[in-house]
């Protein structure tokens, strides 16, 4: 995955940024007997793959076709070469 870039956009940074902070509150509030707070912060963690969905509709995620499923082995051998 790390000759494909996989994850290194700012669609991906943000979703995971966010989904980390829903696991932060829900943590929290799991330790501390809360329901309501547990399901609050499942909610952001919902929220940060929203975000980063779309997100990446507008543009800000890798395109499809830099994706190596994507492509032929003779395109990807191509790339890497160029690369």
């Amino acid at each position: 995955m790390a000759g494909s870039s996989h994850g290194h956009t700012p669609a991906a940074w943000t979703g995971v940024i966010i989904a980390f902070i829903g696991f932060c509150i829900a943590g929290m509030f799991m330790v501390a007997a809360q329901p309501w707070g547990f399901w609050a912060g499942m909610a952001v963690v919902l929220l940060g793959g929203v975000v980063g969905y779309i997100m990446k509709m507008m543009g800000l995620g890798q395109p499809k076709q830099n994706h190596p499923v994507h492509q032929v082995a003779g395109e990807r051998a191509e790339a890497g070469a160029k690369g």
